[in-house]
């Protein structure tokens, strides 16, 4: 029997599911570079003002995510972070990680504006 001074208006006495997201699975065998949909795009939401080129569509494994990152950082001279899957490259380097992408393999499109 529910108090009366309860403020609680609705319950299903059991855990109501929040919203997951959804889980990119990566098969046993790996897609060329060649043929996965690499997105270059620049972002500046949520950040203060400042500039971010996020590259989206790489399907691989975390570790070789981690080192693809740290080639781009070094080959670029910025910093960077994946986050959710996505790698962001600080700057707008659109053009000069199009052009590191494209010498490995890569098919990347530009994304935006």
């Amino acid at each position: 029997m529910p108090r009366d001074d309860s403020k609680l208006v609705y319950s299903t006495d059991s855990v109501v599911p929040g919203k997951e997201k959804a889980v990119v699975k990566v098969s046993g065998e790996q897609l060329s570079p060649g043929k996965q949909k690499v997105r270059v795009r620049l972002d500046r939401k949520h950040r203060g003002g400042k500039s971010v080129t996020v590259i989206e569509g790489l399907r691989m494994q975390n570790a070789e995510l981690r080192n693809l990152l740290k080639q781009l950082k070094s080959r670029l001279g910025t910093g960077g972070a994946i986050k959710d899957d996505l790698l962001e490259i600080q700057g707008d380097r659109r053009g000069a990680v199009m052009t590191v992408l494209e010498k490995m393999g890569y098919k990347p499109k530009r994304s935006g504006g």
